[in-house]
C-alpha cells in the first residue's frame, strides 16, 4: 500500500504532522512500501514501545523531546535532532522521558 499520495512533492514539517495524546502513543504512517516504511510516532511522557526485535535495521530520527532507547540492554539517551540505528534481530525498546516525537525509518532491502 502506498500512503504518500497526499504528502508527496510538498515541504513537510514532521513535528507538526502528528499530535500528542495524554497517556498514549500515537502513530502515523507516511510511506508503506515493500522496500520500507516511514512512520511518525508521538509518545506522551512515560509511554513507550516494549522490547522487541525486527528483521531489518531500523532508524529513529528524533524530532521533538527526549527518550531512552535500549538496545541489547544498553541505554542510549536521544533528543531532538539526533538519530540512532537499531540493528536487525537485536532486542530494543523505546521509552519517552519527556513528550517525544520520532520518525521511524525501516528499510527492508
Amino acid at each position: 500500500m502506498n500512503t504518500t499520495t497526499d504528502i508527496t512533492a510538498q515541504t513537510l514539517t514532521l513535528k507538526d504532522m502528528i499530535t500528542y495524546q495524554d497517556g498514549s502513543v500515537v502513530s502515523r504512517t507516511l510511506i508503506d512500501k515493500k522496500v520500507g516504511t516511514l512512520t511518525l510516532f508521538a509518545f506522551d511522557a512515560g509511554q513507550g514501545l516494549s522490547e522487541h526485535t525486527a528483521p531489518y535495521d531500523a532508524t529513529i530520527q528524533v524530532i521533538d523531546g527526549e527518550a531512552e532507547v535500549i538496545i541489547e540492554g544498553k541505554s542510549h539517551a536521544v533528543a531532538a535532532g539526533q538519530l540512532i540505528i537499531m540493528p536487525a534481530n537485536r532486542p530494543h525498546s523505546v521509552r519517552a522521558n519527556l513528550r517525544f516525537k520520532m520518525l521511524l525509518i525501516m528499510i527492508r532491502a
